[in-house]
């Protein structure tokens, strides 16, 4: 069900700005809100455009290009949910993000 792969300190993740990382590769977002921590595709499903420049409203992260809107919760595409973005879970285990991927 994939590995386990330690991204960044808990504390250095800024409150509501989506930030990018690459683990073994992957275009990862991760966002915090309040007291979660999401990690989603950094990739819109319409045309491939980076997520991370996007507008977060809530849960809902709108792509910079198309204003395409994915709810981070389950990624899904808010105007048809059988269209996605990929979701990691996240793990916090002594003050460091992890993502399963």
């Amino acid at each position: 069900m994939g590995t386990s792969h330690e991204i960044l300190a808990l504390s250095k993740l800024a409150e509501k700005k989506p930030s990018a990382f690459f683990p073994l590769g992957l275009p990862v977002l991760l966002i915090r809100v309040g007291a979660e921590i999401f990690a989603v595709e950094n990739r819109c499903a319409h045309m491939g455009c980076p997520l991370s420049s996007g507008k977060l409203e809530g849960y809902i992260l709108k792509c910079p290009c198309h204003d395409w809107a994915f709810d981070i919760r389950d990624g899904k595409f808010t105007r048809a949910p059988e269209l996605g973005i990929k979701t990691y879970p996240v793990e916090i285990t002594n003050g460091i993000i992890s993502v399963r991927l």
